[in-house]
């Protein structure tokens, strides 16, 4: 490849690069919640209160890149004592494991038409691929703050199997429906 060659294609990395807009994603309007079967006589709910994270658009090529990590201590099913379980070596291990993460880059984005996002989970140390689907996308100006705003509504189904949590299985259901209200606003 010729120096000149080598210039113009790194040029046009750099634009590109400089064109995508970074967010930080807002905890108070982000929290993952789940919902499995107990036993078949019910479908229990929780959800994680501590979630951070990063969003980078590129609004020229519509493409993104997210990673979002979940205080797994943070999970919250009601009641103290049954989060304390939640949190032990049966179910999230949040001492040894005390984050979980999902990592997306380079997925596309389209404000008129959302599209699924592809990206790897991490949960107990386990990664496995995962589509997130995507309900709801929408970037405007915050109505109260005078920022840009990005939010969705992500939905996902895994196997908790897949990434080592057995306990109590297949009385406690395998498939965990995820679902996730998440806002981001742009750094200024």
């Amino acid at each position: 490849m010729k120096p000149r060659h080598l210039v113009v294609l790194l040029s046009m990395f750099a634009a590109s690069a400089a064109s995508a807009e970074s967010y930080t994603i807002d905890a108070r309007h982000t929290f993952p919640s789940f919902e499995v079967s107990h036993y078949g006589f019910s479908l229990q709910r929780g959800r994680f209160n501590k979630v951070s994270g990063k969003l980078d658009l590129d609004p020229g090529t519509k493409k993104a890149s997210v990673e979002v990590t979940i205080d797994t201590a943070s999970v919250d099913m009601g009641f103290e004592d049954w989060n304390k379980h939640m949190r032990g070596e049966r179910f999230f291990q949040a001492d040894k494991f005390p984050q979980a993460s999902f990592v997306a880059r380079d997925f596309d984005f389209d404000t008129e038409k959302p599209a699924p996002v592809r990206g790897e989970l991490t949960l107990l140390g386990v990664t496995r691929g995962v589509v997130l689907k995507v309900a709801q996308w929408r970037c405007a100006k915050h109505p109260v703050l005078p920022r840009q705003l990005c939010g969705a509504d992500l939905e996902t189904t895994i196997r908790r199997s897949d990434f080592g949590m057995n306990t109590n299985l297949p009385g406690i259901g395998d498939e965990v429906r995820i679902t996730i209200p998440v806002e981001a606003l742009k750094d200024s």
